[in-house]
């Protein structure tokens, strides 16, 4: 995979993260090109169901693909984060299985019971047991490039071959269009990123030392926000908490009427936006935000750019990491090393 280096990180960085994201553009563009290569694949007649396996960042690459083509799809699409598929999978099912190290235990028993199933299994991962299976079954697999430091680096080679495949068995025509204009809005915010003062330096330093509530709207907008909680979580080792509109309109917002003394202190109000907002859950944000600002530390908003659901939803992906890595160097932490994550892995993997 090419790596195009943007400046030098903004803080320690003993596995290369940030220099990782700055080559999002180019893991992108060479994902959908290695796609087109996966042989076998069914028939759109063939498939009732779509499911895609996967935690971790492997996970987000699942809720990415979810947001972008569901609305799209003329079948389901579920995405797992679980050890079992649901019990529908079988005969007409198309199969996703997401690992960026190829051994993660979830996915592995999930994808092993699809496949015992009788599901139509794709494997995208490292080289570790998942792809030993897929020799075995007989089943596609793609690679995810090893000189990538983890899963969530790997979003981009997770989540494009499988909009590329969906593209290919005629369920979600137009996917390769996208992905090229994803690649075009990517490389401005590299651009953008790369360089001093940018929006992810200025995000991070209004969040500063609180914790960060990220809100998003619909699908697109929850996929984000959740992606940011969980950067903030892994990379700068703090706690972060997300959710979405208009859900949160029918219960988080009766939570803000006591205790504004503690949270004014403590949480920052992130706002993510994007240009496929119902409009009534446009007024939402605006009203939900007005009223919080006597409650917490400080309000945030960060808009999303580029032609497309899938453009608009990297790139706020593509801010939210920066910001997080920002976040972990200005308290002098390294992003790439997770230790808890690692005790509780059983075997390793991500």
């Amino acid at each position: 995979m090419t790596v195009i280096g943007g400046t030098d990180p903004p803080g320690p960085d003993s596995l290369g993260v940030w220099d990782a994201l700055m080559g999002l553009p180019a893991q992108v563009a060479e994902a959908a090109a290695a796609a087109e290569a996966l042989p076998s694949l069914p028939h759109r007649r063939e498939v009732e169901h779509v499911v895609v396996l996967g935690v971790g960042g492997s996970g987000d690459a699942g809720d990415v693909v979810a947001a972008v083509a569901a609305p799209f799809l003329p079948v389901p699409i579920t995405v797992v984060k679980d050890y079992e598929p649901p019990e529908y999978v079988g005969a007409g099912t198309l199969v996703f299985a997401l690992s960026w190290s190829g051994s993660t235990e979830e996915t592995m028993e999930a994808a092993t019971a699809a496949y015992e199933a009788g599901a139509f299994l794709v494997v995208v991962s490292g080289e570790g047991a998942l792809l030993e299976s897929a020799r075995e079954w007989r089943v596609p697999w793609l690679a995810v490039p090893s000189a990538l430091p983890g899963s969530r680096p790997a979003v981009g080679a997770l989540a494009v071959p499988v909009l590329v495949a969906l593209d290919q068995v005629g369920l979600f025509p137009g996917a390769n269009h996208w992905v090229a204009e994803a690649v075009v809005q990517l490389r401005r915010r590299r651009d953008e990123l790369a360089g001093n003062g940018g929006v992810a330096e200025a995000v991070a330093r209004c969040i500063g030392r609180t914790i960060p509530l990220v809100h998003g709207v619909h699908a697109l907008g929850a996929a984000a926000a959740a992606r940011w909680k969980a950067v903030v979580n892994q990379y700068a080792k703090t706690p972060a908490f997300s959710n979405a509109y208009p859900e949160l309109c029918h219960d988080e917002v009766a939570g803000w009427g006591q205790h504004g003394d503690v949270t004014r202190q403590v949480i920052t109000l992130v706002s993510l936006r994007h240009d496929g907002e119902h409009p009534q859950a446009a007024q939402h944000v605006d009203r939900v935000v007005d009223e919080l600002r006597e409650v917490v530390a400080g309000t945030v908003s960060v808009r999303a750019d580029g032609e497309g659901a899938l453009a608009q939803l990297l790139d706020l992906i593509f801010v939210g990491d920066a910001v997080a890595l920002h976040l972990a160097a200005a308290a002098g932490i390294d992003p790439g090393p997770a230790p808890m994550i690692e005790a509780l892995r059983l075997p390793p993997g991500g």
